[in-house]
Order: structure tokens, then sequence, then C-alpha cells
């Protein structure tokens, strides 16, 4: 079966793509992976060796500008009649796209030629693109049990979970290690909240036992060491985690925003978390809610993440051990995205 995979914009949407590209391609199907210039080089890294590759000219329309706007609606329009030809004489037999406005050309041009095309939304709450591409899609596929701001009730909607990458997969269900470790995932300019209250509600806290690993920007290492060192806390404060995996099942509690690939990479391997979603970004808020209804943690508004109900939430946490075990139980979520997906495209 000739099956072609689009996706592109950003990690989020490429990792999911790959797994399960690699996954059919272990089922000797004949997989091709659309991308935009933005992820060419990770796709080239990460795809399948027998994994054909192609590209389109596409890029988000969340620009500000209204010239930029269109001009990214330009870009896609071309791409959509290129891939509209292509199929014409190179026709797959199904299409899957992984969201973002990339994998949109793709997504018309097999509607053009009725091409079964399947849909997979990361997020709990719909993003723009794939509620502009659901039209021309029969079957939706989604992350989360519940997605929010689906309107086309013709759409089969058909709960899969994300693919993660093969080392959270080995890490699934690894108990905690009771060492009273806190891992913070920052480490981009819409994270400056956690470098603001996290440090300052652990100097605050009752026991300084705790040891914290935290991701930062670049400019912001060495002042946050300092911070660590000068309040006497166990800190590795770096700009880059090398084996997330390994990070999450060394800690008890994890405190960042809430992108799906982070919220079910936690429910992969289960660990407890306390979630900041990032203001502008419904999708997070829809995220972060979703496990918080779990049980597994918490979703707090950036408004009132203050170094107050911080410190106050995490002196009762690891005053209560248990509890926190409890909350890696119900947080943990088995993941079989990708065999899931690759079923529902070959059946």
């Amino acid at each position: 079966m000739k099956i072609w995979i689009a996706t592109g914009g950003t990690g989020g949407h490429v990792f999911p793509a790959l797994s399960v590209a690699e996954e059919l391609v272990k089922r000797r199907h004949n997989v091709t992976i659309s991308c935009d210039s933005r992820v060419r080089q990770m796709v080239l890294r990460d795809s399948p060796k027998k994994a054909h590759i192609a590209y389109v000219w596409a890029s988000g329309v969340g620009a500000k500008s209204r010239l930029k706007q269109v001009y990214a609606l330009f870009k896609i329009a071309v791409s959509a009649a290129v891939l509209t030809l292509r199929f014409m004489f190179l026709r797959p037999d199904r299409v899957v796209a992984f969201g973002g406005y990339a994998s949109v050309p793709a997504v018309f041009a097999a509607h053009v030629w009725h091409v079964p095309t399947f849909l997979h939304e990361q997020n709990a709450a719909i993003g723009r693109a794939n509620k502009f591409a659901m039209r021309w899609v029969k079957t939706l596929m989604t992350s989360f049990p519940s997605v929010s701001g689906i309107t086309n009730s013709s759409t089969r909607v058909v709960y899969t979970g994300l693919p993660v990458r093969s080392d959270f997969m080995e890490a699934a269900g690894a108990t905690l290690t009771g060492n009273m470790k806190i891992l913070v995932t920052g480490g981009s300019l819409g994270a400056q909240i956690l470098d603001d209250v996290v440090p300052a509600s652990i100097a605050a806290m009752k026991n300084k036992k705790i040891f914290v690993t935290h991701q930062t920007r670049p400019e912001n290492v060495a002042k946050l060491q300092k911070f660590y060192a000068d309040n006497k806390i166990h800190a590795n404060v770096l700009s880059f985690i090398h084996g997330m995996s390994d990070a999450i099942v060394g800690a008890d509690l994890v405190i960042g925003r809430s992108g799906a690939s982070t919220v079910v990479e936690l429910q992969t391997i289960g660990r407890p978390a306390i979630f900041v979603p990032l203001g502008i970004n419904p999708d997070q808020a829809a995220n972060a809610a979703s496990f918080a209804k779990s049980g597994g943690g918490f979703a707090i508004e950036q408004s009132k993440f203050t170094p107050r109900w911080l410190t106050s939430t995490l002196n009762d946490l690891f005053d209560n051990p248990s509890r926190l075990v409890k909350m890696s139980q119900k947080a943990l979520v088995k993941n079989n995205a990708v065999n899931l997906i690759a079923d529902e495209v070959t059946k």
C-alpha cells in the first residue's frame, strides 16, 4: 500500500509522524513523508531509511502582519496545486496528516482524488489548521479521549493517543525515585514565568533536601545557578536536556508548560506534574485540564502561579510522598498509539 504522511511546522508534529512512518515501513508499506523547510533536517535525519521524502512550500498563518498571512496562504495554495498534480500521476492509497498548515496541501490533494484521508489532532482542543482541513477528512484521530472545537459532525472521531519516541515507551510505568527530585522544563521565551516563580518557591520550602533539574534559556543559566547555590539548594541548571525520558524517570514531580507531547510523555511514563499553560495558547490549557482531570497533577493559570501558591503546594506534596505515588499512578496512561494509528490507516 502506498501511504503519504504529511507533517511539518514543529517537532511536536514531526516526531509522531515519523514514529508511525517507521511502523508502516516495518509492515512493508511504501511510505512517503512530506514536510516543509522548517523541519527538513529533522525529517532527513530521523525518518526510516526506506521512506521517501517530499517537500512542500508552506508555513504557518499565525503572523500578525496581514501581508505575511496572505503570503503564507499563497504558499499553501501553490503547494496544494502542485500536490494535486503529483497525486494525479502517483496517487497514494492513503494520506495521513499530522496537523499544522504544512499538512493542508496533501489533505486537499487527497480530497480532489478521493483518497481516504486520516487526520491526527495532537491537542485536547482542535487547532486552526486541523479545523480547516476537517472538511475534507472522514476520520479524525485524537491524542486525548475528549477534544473540544470539533464542529464537523460527519467526521468519525477515533481516540488513538499520541505516538512518542521509543525511549519513552521503554520507560513506561517506571516507579518514583522517592528522593524529592523536581524537573523544571523551561527553555523557551514563553517559559520565563517558571524561572521567576519556581526557584523562589523552592527557596521558601520547609524542607531543603529537594534536588532540582532546571532547564532554562542559555542566558539564564548562570543567574539561576547562583540563586540555587546562594540558597543552599542542590540543583542542576542547564539549557538543554539530552535524554528527556531519563530526566522524567529521575523526577518525582515535573513543572512546566503543557504542550501535547510533554503531557503525553508524562502520561506514558507516569509522572505527576504541575502544568502552567501558555496564556495565549488555548490548546495548552485544554491539555493541562485533561491531565489534571485524571488526578495526575495540577493545571494552574499563569496569573495564579505565584511563589506563595507553589511553595504551599510543594510543601504539601513532599510532606505526603504517598500522594505523589498515587498521582503518578493516576497519570499513567498506556500508550499504544503507533499500532492503533497504523491499524486504523491500513484496515
